[in-house]
């Protein structure tokens, strides 16, 4: 059993204007805690900020994409020089599928979840990892999917990119297994957040935003490597990954389709 953690009294939140991102700051807001929060919607993130002052908490936001590798560089170092981060959580992230025509999904639509969901993890590491390694502790939490476990047809760039940040986070994890900095890898279902609520379809095992932080947060308290939930969907997305590749595309092919959108 991993030994349980301090609760972090400095926290750095990429996407905590709703969803997952949310939720987990609302979780970890209390008195003499600071938060570090970004997201892309001005009012969306300004409700987060002032729910988590109220209870107790110290917070700063930005409104800042994960894309703009200069301006993240300068949000994370400054705000490690004030407060040093002891949890980021790299949760921005969006979605988009084919909307199942034929031609498969918009290339220009592909290149931005890529840039957002595997170029946003990196601009939020790479600043904080050699401040981290340095002082020989700090903890980083890579928001990831069941998806990630196989590519998906209904939405081929948004389980690529969450496979290409699961590898890199776990690959992480023991490349500086030594040095005292934790990396963890988490992979939600199907969570309450804006891009599910575009989904038309049925969700299995559908969980409210605010219970997956309380399992994600337990998860990160106990430097679980990887936390993927919940387990039955969990199963499922394994399953698919093992499955010979025939009959995994049958199976996968009787899917719906997710629409042509992002969060």
């Amino acid at each position: 059993m991993f030994e349980k953690s301090p609760a972090p009294r400095s926290v750095l939140i990429t996407g905590a204007s709703s969803g997952i991102g949310r939720a987990l700051a609302l979780h970890y807001a209390k008195g003499g805690v600071f938060l570090f929060i970004s997201g892309r919607n001005e009012q969306r993130l300004a409700e987060t900020a002032s729910a988590c002052r109220a209870q107790g908490a110290i917070v700063e936001t930005a409104l800042i994409s994960v894309t703009d590798q200069t301006k993240m560089k300068e949000w994370i170092e400054d705000a490690d020089a004030a407060h040093p981060i002891d949890l980021i959580i790299a949760n921005a992230g969006i979605s988009g599928g084919t909307g199942g025509v034929m031609e498969g999904e918009p290339i220009d639509q592909a290149r931005h979840i890529f840039d957002v969901n595997l170029m946003g993890v990196i601009n939020t590491i790479a600043p904080a990892l050699p401040r981290f390694t340095a002082r020989g502790k700090g903890q980083i939490a890579i928001i990831s999917s069941l998806a990630g476990y196989r590519g998906f047809p209904g939405a081929p760039a948004y389980s690529a990119s969450k496979g290409a940040v699961r590898f890199y986070g776990e690959a992480l994890r023991g490349a500086v297994r030594k040095s005292g900095v934790k990396i963890n890898v988490i992979m939600p279902g199907f969570v309450e957040s804006r891009m599910t609520a575009a989904n038309d379809f049925r969700m299995p095992f559908f969980m409210s935003a605010e219970k997956a932080a309380k399992i994600i947060a337990k998860g990160l308290s106990v430097n679980n490597g990887r936390i993927a939930f919940p387990l039955p969907t969990q199963f499922s997305a394994w399953l698919l990954s093992v499955l010979p590749d025939c009959i995994a595309q049958k199976i996968l092919g009787e899917l719906p389709a997710k629409g042509r959108v992002s969060d």
